[in-house]
């Protein structure tokens, strides 16, 4: 993508250095900026590639490396990365890379934005409850928030996207979340993508991408973005 800019950029984190992928668009700004979270396979091609298209839609957009340099593409060894991940390290990590990132010259505007994939979904949810930088949030077949009354600290909206065939974010994870944001009077938008598999928006892997359910998840979370950052 000729009219990004790239780079991998580091930022205190935990008592420690947290590393990550971030894409920009070219000139100064400000722009608004996004967070977004891996999958359990970690830091990929794909993560970054999502990075690099929100830079071309306006966006500066940072992957943080929860995994500290590992990628799998083996389903058992990403399920052991992500069964051995902290996720109230993790969550406090993303809030210091929200940090860093609100802190970046070209970064300006509302606030941040914050997505993410299966595991990362999950966490962007709870990111979007613990950071007040983060003003929209757009969890894709995610887990919720434990417990989840915590989604009464979000400070702006949610658009939610999962997919009918899925058995890991289902029913049950749909409603829970539904009945929360509506109690707690939260705006939203839930989409549930008919025949879609868990994974849906993932174009690296034929098994399950949907093209035409990832395009229109796709939109809505620019949208969601564009009109709260």
């Amino acid at each position: 993508m000729a009219d990004v800019r790239t780079e991998s950029v580091e930022y205190p984190t935990n008592g420690e250095s947290g590393k990550g992928f971030l894409a920009a668009p070219q000139g100064e700004g400000p722009f608004p900026g996004i967070i977004v979270v891996q999958e359990w396979w970690g830091l990929d091609d794909h993560i970054k590639d999502v990075v690099q298209r929100f830079a071309s839609e306006g966006f500066v957009a940072l992957a943080p490396d929860l995994y500290h340099g590992k990628v799998t593409k083996e389903p058992g060894e990403a399920q052991k990365l992500m069964m051995s991940l902290n996720m109230g390290e993790a969550t406090k990590e993303l809030t210091k890379a929200a940090k860093y990132l609100a802190s970046r010259p070209e970064v300006g505007g509302r606030g941040i934005g914050a997505i993410g994939f299966c595991m990362g979904g999950g966490l962007a949810l709870n990111l979007a409850c613990e950071s007040p930088h983060v003003r929209a949030v757009a969890p894709f077949y995610g887990t919720n928030p434990n417990p989840i009354e915590k989604v009464q600290d979000l400070r702006g909206p949610v658009f939610a996207a999962y997919a009918e065939q899925d058995n890991f974010a289902g029913e049950s994870v749909r409603r829970q979340l539904e009945e929360a944001l509506v109690k707690f009077d939260i705006g939203h938008e839930t989409r549930v993508y008919s025949n879609a598999q868990h994974a849906f928006f993932n174009d690296t892997r034929a098994e399950v991408y949907d093209r035409q359910a990832a395009d229109d998840a796709w939109k809505r979370a620019v949208s969601l973005f564009r009109e709260n950052l």
